[in-house]
């Protein structure tokens, strides 16, 4: 049996990364996976991130909103399975809960749902639904072990409230340990602790590295301590030096392998051999065949850019920790069980509402009245638009089609070409579902509905390209001066009809007084004579010169746009010209420094600094950062 555990940095980066979700397990070639920080909400639980074939998955996410931590940890196990029903697999386990304090439901069948877990009792309810409620682990119990999936929680120096979250986080892991133990139970603890146990686990460790309260309590749940857990990975490999799960990701420290150790595989109990009380048998002499780092996922690969020589620009794929797996060997068959209920494919979320027979033949029929009920795509002269619904009780008086009133009154005020017309209708409808309404076009308006080829054809020549929305459209303004001209001559044509009594303007040869529509049409409508003029041949000379003005003037406007942009173009260059030569050159180095922000909560909170661009690797090679440090500014910061 092969366990891994990965640090993920998001499932669903990870899930992209690789394809699909069953792509990204079956790299690891395991039996179980246990994931950490998912960073998903129960609520953004779906299939793509939670089932893939030939594998179970658990869940546990965030319940929490505290400070706006709202899907930022969150772990999962999947166990490849042959079947998930009546199967004798270790793999696939008899029983599962979410959390380790028994208050957020279990689906074992000999503990009562929301209980609290044995051994924890000493504790009141707040603290155990406290440290419950951020998502950070599943049990799965495989019948000869008890597996924990753990996403240890980070406090940084200084943060009070995080320390003392942490420190309640272990004190009740630890009980519940404790009680499983005492009954004889066998335990394997897997996933990111966010702890380093010793000097040897972390890059260049001071002298007070291993003095830290949490690295303590670690180091004194160990075997070689007086505790009951081992190492896995130390007790294979007690000597080696640079392993390294886990590198800043903002410093490219792993490029120097400039990281540490905090993402561990523990186990306690007895071997499943029967001579328990033979010297030297224990779960990692006799089960544990091997334990290492899968050091291929990490994002930085040799042969990658140097981030320092532009590839800071370059996006690094994969998360910033490495997994870890272990090889069991002689683990035997189970009972026969199934997948426990807490398993994700009985999550409403994932698999969906179930529905029945009747839903889904009633879907059935109603798309097939859909379809009877389609309009003809055609019509004929004084057409007849009629729509197959129910009746409706309310008068045509004021009927509604498509949500507009349209009362008879109106329709009937001009008779003699009426638009639309209501051919027939009943005095009062029945209370049904929908309204009927029978709409006759006149031959003049009336126009064919397109078919859907050609609805499909216009909408391919009417889409445009991306340049188009960047350039002056010239036939939109033609268009728009052309229809204006049009209404003006129409306007003109019905009061010139109703004025004909006026005297119409004398003609010489060689100067010609018409009747000249502008563009509002103003002179027109008020039947005004216009002064004497050259007569043209054509109206065609009189647009051209018009045309010919309005490109050059379009002309001109492109050279002034045209001569902004080179503007902005110089002035832009000259700004990251002050800006390159403001950039300090590190010391270690020479090489322009790149700047970064304070974000840690403190007096230089949002403060700019800049620091040497290499990135963070060990002090004895000169290859790495030089530790170069200053203030983007020099004048006082406010405290």
């Amino acid at each position: 049996m092969k366990i891994v555990t990965y640090n993920v940095n998001g499932l669903r980066q990870r899930v992209s990364q690789f394809g699909s979700l069953l792509k990204l397990l079956n790299s690891f070639d395991a039996d179980i996976i246990c994931i950490q920080e998912t960073k998903l909400r129960r609520q953004e639980l779906s299939a793509d991130l939670a089932i893939a074939d030939g594998y179970e998955s658990f869940f546990s996410c965030t319940r929490t909103s505290d400070k706006g931590r709202t899907g930022y940890s969150g772990v999962a196990t999947f166990c490849r399975v042959k079947s998930a029903f009546s199967s004798v697999e270790a793999a696939l386990p008899i029983a599962a809960e979410e959390g380790f304090t028994g208050l957020l439901g279990c689906s074992r069948k000999d503990e009562a749902a929301s209980a609290v877990a044995e051994g924890l009792v000493e504790f009141s309810r707040e603290e155990l639904l406290k440290v419950d409620s951020e998502g950070r682990c599943i049990i799965t119990d495989h019948g000869h072990f008890v597996l924990f999936n753990l996403y240890g929680p980070r406090a940084g120096d200084g943060d009070s409230e995080r320390i003392q979250f942490k420190l309640n986080f272990f004190k009740i892991l630890e009980k519940r340990w404790e009680s499983l133990l005492c009954r004889g139970r066998r335990i394997f603890v897997v996933g990111d602790l966010n702890i380093a146990p010793s000097a040897i686990d972390r890059c260049e460790a001071g002298p007070d590295f291993e003095k830290n309260e949490f690295r303590t309590w670690f180091r004194s749940m160990l075997v070689e301590s007086g505790g009951h857990f081992f190492d896995v990975f130390r007790a294979k490999n007690p000597n080696r030096r640079e392993a390294f799960t886990c590198w800043p990701s903002n410093t490219g420290a792993e490029q120097f392998n400039y990281g540490t150790r905090i993402d561990h595989i523990l186990c306690a109990g007895p071997c499943l051999h029967e001579e328990h009380d033979v010297e030297g048998h224990n779960l990692v002499t006799c089960h544990v065949k091997e334990c290492a780092i899968l050091t291929e996922y990490k994002r930085w690969k040799p042969g990658s850019a140097t981030r320092w020589k532009g590839g800071w620009n370059i996006k690094l794929e994969g998360s910033d920790h490495a997994p870890v797996y272990t090889c069991l060997r002689e683990i035997p068959y189970v009972s026969e069980h199934s997948t426990p209920s807490l398993a994700a494919r009985y999550l409403p979320m994932v698999h969906g509402l179930q529905q029945t027979l009747v839903s889904v033949l009633m879907r059935r029929q109603a798309t097939k009245q859909v379809k009877s009920d389609v309009v003809s795509s055609s019509f004929p002269d004084e057409s007849i638009i009629s729509g197959g619904c129910s009746h409706v009780k309310r008068s045509i008086a004021n009927c509604d089609v498509n949500g507009t009133d349209i009362s008879c009154r109106s329709l009937d005020q001009d008779s003699r070409n009426p638009i639309l017309k209501v051919v027939g209708h009943s005095e009062d409808f029945k209370e049904e579902a929908a309204c009927s309404t029978t709409i006759v076009f006149n031959e003049e308006y009336a126009r064919p509905l397109p078919n859907k080829r050609t609805r499909k054809r216009a909408r391919k020549s009417q889409q445009l390209s991306l340049r188009s929305f960047f350039q002056k459209s010239h036939n939109l303004d033609d268009g728009i001066e052309n229809s204006t001209n049009d209404i003006s001559t129409s306007q003109t044509g019905v009061l010139n009809s109703n004025n004909q009594s006026q005297e119409a303007p004398v003609m010489d040869d060689h100067r010609c007084g018409t009747m000249q529509n502008d563009t509002n049409g103003i002179s027109s409508s008020q039947g005004q004579e216009e002064p004497d003029r050259p007569c043209s041949p054509t109206q065609n000379n009189t647009n051209g010169n018009a045309s010919s003005q309005g490109q050059e003037e379009q002309d001109g406007s492109r050279y002034l746009e045209k001569q902004k942009k080179s503007d902005a173009l110089l002035e832009w260059q000259r700004i990251q010209q002050l800006m390159q030569n403001s950039i300090p050159l590190c010391k270690g180095h020479r090489e322009p420094c790149v700047s970064r922000v304070v974000k840690k909560p403190g007096p230089n909170f949002g403060h700019r600094f800049y620091v040497c661009a290499r990135a963070e690797g060990p002090s004895s090679n000169p290859e790495a950062n030089c530790g170069y440090f200053r203030w983007a500014s020099t004048k006082s910061r406010p405290k």
